[in-house]
């Protein structure tokens, strides 16, 4: 069975910095007529750093959440950068530590009802620290964590950020 829908035209309600939102026009698989609601995002890429048995994670606020949410270093891919490249970005402008080395882990669609976004989740290792130099408008603390402070943390619920908490399961699942 052929489950594709058509889209008959994209509509434009809202042109961001961040993201754009559409409402469009669809056909479903059998014709009938329907409307999409989609927010259109350019991608993330996150990266996993552990040293000397601690998980680097930077805290930032989050305004949609109204709370500091505990992540590991992510950020917007611009447009056209390669995920890899983004995720030695961040990590350097976050915690200041340059990689040695970089591998994807996952590629997983946050929201696949609604938006495009995806993010690339990376692990990095041999890193050499220096200084960080995140954007001007962002604000935030790095913290490495101890690995078994980070499974407890797991599984008491006190990591919330999706990307990480899949990040953090693939390493306790094929690392440790």
């Amino acid at each position: 069975m052929d489950l594709t829908e058509k889209t008959l035209s994209k509509n434009y309600v809202f042109n961001g910095k961040i993201i754009n939102v559409r409402n469009d026009d669809a056909a479903l698989p059998d014709g009938t007529p329907c409307k999409r609601e989609i927010v259109e995002h350019s991608g993330g890429a996150c990266i996993l750093y552990v040293r000397d048995g601690k998980v680097l994670f930077v805290r930032q606020y989050r305004y949609a959440y109204g709370e500091g949410v505990l992540e590991i270093p992510a950020g917007k891919l611009n447009q056209g950068e390669d995920p890899k490249q983004a995720a030695y970005r961040e990590l350097i402008e976050e915690a200041g530590v340059t990689a040695a080395t970089i591998d994807l882990l996952h590629v997983i669609y946050p929201s696949p009802g609604y938006t495009n976004e995806k993010i690339y989740i990376f692990e990095a290792s041999g890193g050499k620290e220096g200084d960080s130099h995140p954007d001007e408008d962002e604000f935030l603390e790095v913290e490495y964590i101890p690995l078994g402070k980070v499974k407890e943390m797991l599984k008491n619920g006190e990591i919330k950020d999706a990307k990480s908490i899949i990040a953090l399961q693939h390493y306790f699942l094929y690392r440790v």
